[in-house]
């Protein structure tokens, strides 16, 4: 039997993210998910008491150009962090929130480390506080 495409869509919201995140808005930005959106939360805190000057939502770097080769064209990577903070001291630290690390994450991540100076910091929500992974 088939599905309508009204029955399609309805079980399409349904459906739950490839994570079983919950996505969540916060000030107009939407958030991948609930710990995403609880950090940046204490990063506006940070930004009010003076702790850090600013930051940034979803940053882009580009760790490879698009290339041709052999008549085939190759898109660039991208690596989109989920915060990029600026300390007080000029330092840049790129802040991803994850539960685990993917394999194309690893891959990213040690693209990032060969082409910019920025610290990279993963930290996860476990038992009611941020920690680093």
């Amino acid at each position: 039997m088939r599905m309508s495409a009204k029955q399609y869509r309805q079980r399409a919201k349904r459906s739950r993210s490839k994570y079983r995140n919950k996505k969540v808005t916060i000030d107009g930005d939407t958030f991948d998910s609930k710990a995403e959106a609880r950090y940046y939360s204490e990063l506006k805190l940070r930004e009010r008491a003076g702790d850090i000057l600013f930051f940034r939502l979803q940053p882009r770097y580009r760790l490879q150009d698009a290339v041709e080769k052999h008549g085939v064209k190759h898109r660039a990577i991208d690596y989109v962090a989920d915060f990029e903070i600026h300390h007080k001291d000029g330092s840049i630290e790129v802040v991803d929130v994850k539960g685990f690390k993917t394999e194309v994450f690893r891959i990213k991540e040690k693209m990032f480390h060969k082409k910019f100076p920025h610290k990279l910091t993963l930290v996860k929500w476990d038992r009611g506080r941020f920690v680093e992974t």
